[in-house]
C-alpha cells in the first residue's frame, strides 16, 4: 500500500481531498491542480461550493482566473459537500478551523466532526493530514481514535497520518503557498515518507520532524513568539507614550541594529486567527501537566487590554475639542485584521466597535476591503452592517475617526483633513494637530 501510494503521488495520479476550503485550504486546492494533481476540495459550506465551482472567489487575494482555470476550464478541480467523495482521494488534507470556547478552552469540535465523516468512507492506503493549529497530542490522541473507530482501520498500518502545520500569511507579497517552508511530522516512518512525498510536490522546501506532536508543537511556538514580542511593544507604547516619547520612532530606531533583534510593532489588539487564538491552547494543554504558561498568559492579558486603552485616548482626543464620547459619531476605519487583506476573523475592530457602543458612541466603518460584517460566533450582532462610501465621510457626518487598519489603498492623511479628531493605532498618518496616537 505505501509504495502504490507513493508511486500515485510522484506520478501525480494521486487525487488530493481538501477538506476546508478558507484562507488555508483554497490557496491548497490551487497549488495542486497548478502542480497537476487532481484535486477536490470538501466543504460543508455550499454556497462556498457553488462560488469555486463557477470560478468565483470570496477572498479577495485568491484569483479567479486560477480558479476559473481549474474547475471550469481544466475540470481538474471539483468541489463538494458529500464527504463520500473522499474515498476518492488518495490523500485527504484537513484544513477546518480551530477556535477558543467561550471559557477560553480549544474547540476540536470541527476537527472531531470532519473525522467522523472522514472516517467512515476511509479505505485502507489513503493518507490523512491535518493542517490546523492545535495542542501537541490532537493528531494522535483525538483525531486518529476517531478515524480508526470509524473506518475500522489501523493508523500506521492500514493507511498513513501525518501533521503539518499551515503557515499561510494572506496576501502576503514576499511568500506564497510555495515557497513557505512546510513543516511535517508523521505517525511512523511510512507515513511521513507519504506526506513528505506529497508537499514536496507544491512546496519548494520541507522540514520534516520526529512525531506529529513535535510539529504541532512547532506552530504554537511560532505563534507564541509573536504574542509575546506584541505584547511587549504593546506594553512599552504605553510606557513610552507617558514619557512623550513615540514607540515607532524607537521601533524603527532599534530596527537599523543588524544583530539581536526584530522589530514588532504595537497596534489596538490581536487578530486573525493565528495570534489571538494559538498560545492558549498550548496554556490549557499545558495544565494537564501541571505546568503554568507565566509568559503566555501575561502576553494575553497585555494584548487584550490594547481595546480599552484605545479607548480611553479616544476620550482624551475628543475632550481636547470639547466632546464627550457618549453621544459622538465615531468613524471606524478599516474592519479586517490586518491591513490588505478581507479576512475580519478574530479582528479586534470588532471588540473596538462593541466598546464604543457600550460608551454611548454612534458608531459606522470604512473598509473598502469588507463591504459587509461576516456573521461570527463571538459577534453576531454585527453582522450585515455594511462599510461606509468615501463620499460619506465628512466632518458633518463624523467627530472622530478611528483607524484600526491602516489598508495601503487609503488616504488616511486625507481623513485628517476630512475630520475634526483621527485617533491613530496604526502610525498611518503623519503628525497633526487633530491626531492622537493610541
Amino acid at each position: 500500500m505505501h509504495k502504490e501510494l507513493l508511486e500515485k503521488i510522484t506520478t501525480r495520479k494521486a487525487a488530493v481531498g481538501i477538506v476546508g476550503l478558507g484562507y488555508v485550504g483554497l490557496p491548497l486546492v490551487i497549488e495542486f491542480a497548478a502542480s497537476g494533481f487532481p484535486v477536490l476540495g470538501l466543504d460543508v459550506d455550499q454556497q462556498k461550493i457553488d462560488s469555486v465551482k463557477a470560478g468565483k472567489s470570496y477572498i479577495r487575494h485568491i484569483s479567479e482566473d486560477l480558479l476559473r482555470k481549474y474547475f471550469v476550464e481544466l475540470g481538474t478541480a471539483d468541489a463538494t459537500a458529500d464527504f463520500s467523495r473522499a474515498s476518492e482521494c488518495s490523500a485527504v488534507i484537513i484544513c477546518v478551523p480551530t477556535p477558543l470556547t467561550r471559557h477560553r478552552d480549544p474547540d476540536l469540535s470541527y476537527i472531531e466532526k470532519t473525522a467522523s465523516m472522514i472516517g467512515r468512507h476511509l479505505r485502507p492506503g489513503q493518507l490523512i493530514t491535518l493542517e490546523s493549529t492545535t495542542y501537541p497530542g490532537t493528531t494522535e490522541d483525538v483525531m486518529i481514535p476517531i478515524l480508526e473507530k470509524e473506518s475500522g482501520l489501523k493508523a500506521g498500518n492500514d493507511f498513513f497520518v501525518a501533521y503539518s502545520p499551515e503557515r499561510e500569511d494572506p496576501n502576503n507579497q514576499d511568500f506564497t503557498t510555495r515557497t513557505i517552508p512546510k513543516v511535517v511530522g508523521g505517525l511512523n516512518p511510512d507515513s511521513l515518507q507519504a506526506a513528505e512525498a506529497l508537499y514536496s510536490c507544491v512546496i519548494d522546501q520541507t522540514v520534516p520532524v520526529s512525531s506529529c506532536r513535535a510539529a504541532e508543537a512547532t506552530k504554537l511556538m511560532e505563534n507564541i513568539f509573536r504574542s509575546i514580542n506584541i505584547a511587549l511593544v504593546n506594553e512599552l507604547k504605553v510606557v513610552f507614550n507617558e514619557m512623550s516619547i513615540d514607540i515607532w520612532e524607537v521601533v524603527k530606531a532599534a530596527s537599523t541594529k543588524p544583530f539581536g533583534y526584530m522589530p514588532f510593532y504595537p497596534g489596538p489588539g490581536l487578530g486573525g486567527h493565528c495570534i489571538p487564538i494559538d498560545p492558549f491552547y498550548l496554556t490549557w494543554k499545558a495544565r494537564e501537566y501541571g505546568i503554568p504558561t507565566k509568559f503566555i498568559e501575561l502576553a494575553g492579558e497585555i494584548n487584550t487590554s490594547m481595546p480599552d486603552y484605545v479607548i480611553h485616548r479616544a476620550m482624551l482626543a475628543l475632550n481636547r475639542v470639547g466632546k464627550p464620547l457618549k453621544g459622538s459619531r465615531i468613524l471606524l476605519i478599516g474592519l479586517a485584521y490586518k491591513k490588505n487583506v478581507d479576512d475580519q476573523r478574530e479582528s479586534p475592530s470588532y471588540v473596538l466597535w462593541k466598546k464604543l457602543l457600550a460608551h454611548g458612541a454612534a458608531v459606522d466603518y470604512y473598509d473598502p476591503y469588507c463591504p459587509v460584517v461576516h456573521p461570527s460566533r463571538e459577534h453576531p450582532e454585527l453582522a450585515g452592517n455594511h462599510s461606509r462610501e468615501w463620499e460619506d465621510i465628512s466632518a458633518d457626518n463624523y467627530d472622530a475617526g478611528l483607524i484600526a487598519t491602516a489598508h495601503d489603498g487609503v488616504d488616511h492623511d486625507a481623513l485628517t483633513e476630512i475630520l475634526p479628531v483621527i485617533i491613530d493605532t496604526r502610525n498611518a498618518c503623519k503628525p497633526r494637530d487633530n491626531v492622537v496616537k493610541a
